[in-house]
């Protein structure tokens, strides 16, 4: 199976209102400037997305909603992360009906699988569903580690085409390359590895902070694969301090208190997940306030 994704792929948040319901509208709204700003395709209902805090229905209305504002402007991928293989394959087949272009699979939730339990959940719910997959893997969060050998049995399955690797060790991309040349679409998964992914192969990055700062976001996408080295660390270490606010364990929430500061969002989260209170807050928000006072010019051709 072949597909083109590549570029960026915001990790896209879900907006809700004050109570914690779903607003569709602003969730929509939101999409519509990161595709503005040049990005190359969207993940729904990602760890960004909060999937794991939303019920099974909510989804798919989530979906539903997402993929008619979006009318085909770019790929959209879903997060599937589900508590059984069962209910996995369930909803990458219920997503299908509904348009969506691809699938991001993450381990099963909760249990913490073995590589041959993880092996058999990813392959499982590759053979339920016809669509492309991404696997995702990240196990400083799922406690799950898919590594480089490991892909060796998942080759044999034509739609998992894509890895998003977020193991914090970018030696990886290396390997995998090394081990399977092209057969799979490498992709980022670390906000602040990006520009030594690029330099190492990857043809993506699902990206965090493109939330709050598409326009930067996608310039430094644009600088780091035209190879224009010296403007993309300039960028790139203005950014930095942004960009590592994606590798904490409260990332949704530091994520949408710059979306709030910016404008694109509000910082509501849903519990177990609370806004950021007292210190915790002040830190983020003078780390995101100093990168907001000495945002950079961007040339128009770092904006293409």
């Amino acid at each position: 199976m072949t597909v083109s994704w590549n570029g960026v792929f915001p990790a896209a948040t879900t907006q809700f209102f004050p109570d914690e319901s779903i607003d569709l509208k602003a969730t929509a709204r939101h999409l519509d400037i990161m595709i503005k700003a040049g990005i190359s395709g969207l993940v729904l209902l990602g760890s960004v997305g909060e999937n794991t805090a939303l019920e099974y229905d909510e989804k798919l209305t989530v979906l539903k909603a997402m993929i008619e504002a979006v009318a085909g402007r770019v790929p959209v991928l879903t997060g599937v992360a589900e508590t059984t293989t069962r209910l996995a394959c369930r909803f990458a087949n219920d997503a299908d009906k509904l348009g969506v272009d691809g699938l991001m699979v993450l381990p099963a939730m909760i249990y913490k699988s073995d590589s041959r339990e993880a092996l058999a959940h990813f392959r499982t719910v590759a053979r339920s569903t016809r669509l492309p997959i991404m696997i995702y893997n990240n196990p400083p969060a799922y406690y799950v580690d898919v590594t480089p050998a490991m892909f060796g049995d998942l080759a044999a399955e034509p739609n998992i085409v894509c890895i998003k690797e977020s193991s914090d060790n970018v030696r990886r991309i290396t390997d995998l390359i090394n081990l399977y040349g092209d057969r799979f679409i490498l992709f980022s998964g670390v906000d602040d590895l990006l520009l030594e992914s690029v330099l190492l192969g990857a043809k993506g990055w699902i990206s965090g902070l493109v939330n709050a700062f598409p326009d930067e976001n996608q310039a430094l996408w644009n600088l780091a694969t035209a190879g224009r080295w010296e403007e993309a660390r300039a960028l790139y270490r203005w950014y930095t301090p942004l960009l590592h606010l994606d590798t904490h364990i409260k990332l949704v929430q530091y994520i949408k208190l710059a979306m709030a500061e910016v404008g694109l969002g509000s910082e509501t989260v849903r519990a177990p997940k609370l806004t950021l209170a007292g210190e915790e807050r002040e830190r983020i928000l003078g780390t995101i306030r100093n990168a907001i006072a000495t945002r950079p010019v961007l040339g128009a051709a770092a904006a293409r």
